[in-house]
């Protein structure tokens, strides 16, 4: 099974990025600010709402705490000159608002390499197979564990089928299912080790985050949101590259698409200014960020659920909203990019993308550009993987992850031309990836508190989208409901 991600890193994006200095300013643009809506995060879904509210006639300033806008998107320059995506780069079908948005910036998109065949490596055996056949990218395992791993998507996806998508906590079944972990789940059900380990791989692939982290109530709204008003959400649509969310990429790399937003909003958008309080004073909110002072009448906070837990709120929060932040921590994912002259494998008749039930990388794909003028093996590192290599040198990550493509893809794999990576969980503005996740008890004890405004606060990004939560979409819709929500209470 395949994957997507949605991450990020502190790198400027090359393309773009000269335009956006420009035009965005910084703190020292202006010591205090007043303003209709001041936002926090300039992620995706922090842009879109302040696009929305400027063109419904609000002025809005967009506080961001790093010195780039795309949070967990963001593009990686490469000694070669090139870019590739340290964060989210994959779209699919149903995901309609990034696509759009995208489209309105002149942001074109190319099908993810997805031509020959894949690569299943488990128990020591390299086994190449098609993804065109009857089975699909579905890896070749033993009939019986294909059997059962197929009884099990397919009551995944029933049972998403009756969680509704914007309260999974009012689902018929919601306490039973949010009483156990997605772990204790499968062992239930998987019972072929080989359906096990398919499910172990989609898991990790989808969450960055093991079974036993999930509940299992979490893992179906997750399910039912990967699709629109229109299309019920699927498993497969969570795991496929063809007709899947792993499907397209963005030319030029993810992180145009909040460059070029963000260089809309001109000096809108404060770089380099973390919120540290945000206090209710004389009928308006105000937002104490390092270097700059805004007041406003609504805030949105559209960072993940940890990071505005970090944040200083007078009066405090309700006792709800406090307890979930304390509760959906970011999964842990990481992403090895080894740049090559050519992407050699294609020669070979494989697609870049390998399924294993070992080492530091269990799932790949091609990075390479739309050209092939370089060839990039992209791989992420995730969950106990992730957490095991979070204190290790960069030196001793390479290391581990070009054993890991000498073992896949030969020993061309062994020298790269050049070695990019991203650990989102050492990054300090976002601590984990690509997603915060839920475990048993919380969304049927604290799910309510999700997206309900506090006050004049309002909360967006990826996890509070009914749609495509986790996803670049999940963030754009995050940011036009959020809008919509201001512009109603102003």
């Amino acid at each position: 099974m395949s994957r997507r991600s949605l991450l990020g890193r502190t790198a400027a994006v090359a393309a773009g990025a000269t335009a956006l200095t420009a035009t965005a300013g910084g703190p020292a643009a202006a010591a205090t600010r007043d303003v209709d809506v001041a936002i926090v995060g300039a992620g995706l879904a922090g842009l879109t709402a302040a696009r929305d509210l400027v063109a419904a006639g609000r002025t809005v300033v967009v506080l961001e705490a790093r010195d780039r806008v795309g949070g967990r998107v963001v593009n990686l320059p490469l000694a070669n000159g090139g870019v590739t995506e340290g964060g989210g780069e994959f779209i699919g079908p149903t995901q309609d608002r990034i696509k759009a948005l995208a489209d309105s910036l002149g942001v074109a998109t190319f099908p993810t390499y997805n031509t020959g065949k894949n690569l299943l490596y488990k128990d020591g055996k390299k086994t190449p197979y098609a993804t065109d056949g009857p089975l699909g990218s579905v890896p070749p395992v033993d009939v019986a564990g294909l059997a059962n791993a197929a009884i099990v998507q397919a009551s995944l996806d029933d049972m998403a089928k009756t969680v509704p998508v914007d309260a999974p906590w009012t689902a018929a079944k919601a306490e039973e299912w949010d009483r156990q972990t997605f772990e204790s789940w499968l062992r239930a059900n998987a019972v072929v080790p080989s359906a096990k380990f398919l499910l172990d791989v989609a898991c990790t692939s989808i969450f960055s985050a093991e079974p036993r982290e999930l509940s299992l109530l979490f893992v179906l709204f997750y399910i039912a949101a990967a699709g629109n008003e229109s299309t019920p959400g699927t498993l497969e649509r969570l795991t496929e590259t063809a007709n899947g969310a792993q499907e397209q990429r963005f030319v030029g790399g993810s992180q145009l698409v909040p460059v070029k937003l963000a260089a809309t909003l001109g000096d809108r958008v404060a770089l380099n200014a973390p919120v540290r309080t945000i206090s209710r004073s004389g009928g308006k909110y105000v937002v104490t960020a390092d270097g700059l002072t805004v007041t406003a009448k609504r805030v949105v906070v559209a960072v993940p659920p940890p990071l505005a837990a970090r944040i200083t709120y007078d009066p405090l929060l309700p006792a709800d909203r406090d307890q979930l932040t304390q509760r959906l921590p970011m999964a842990s994912v990481g992403k090895a990019i080894a740049i090559y002259d050519t992407p050699f494998w294609r020669a070979d008749g494989l697609n870049g993308q390998v399924v294993s039930d070992t080492g530091v990388i269990s799932s790949t794909f091609d990075n390479s550009p739309p050209d092939a003028s370089y060839g990039a093996l992209m791989g992420f590192i995730e969950a106990d993987e992730a957490r095991k290599l979070d204190a290790a040198s960069e030196a001793e990550v390479k290391a581990a992850v070009l054993k890991d493509y000498v073992t896949y893809f030969g020993a061309k794999a062994a020298s790269p031309t050049s070695f990019v990576l991203q650990r989102w969980n050492n990054e300090a503005y976002t601590r984990g990836g690509p997603v915060s996740i839920g475990a048993p008890g919380v969304l049927t004890q604290y799910g309510p508190a999700l997206r309900r405004p506090v006050g004049g606060i309002h909360w967006a990004g990826t996890e509070t989208s009914v749609h495509w939560m986790g996803f670049m979409d999940g963030a754009v819709r995050s940011g036009e409901r959020v809008a919509r929500e201001v512009l109603a209470a102003l």
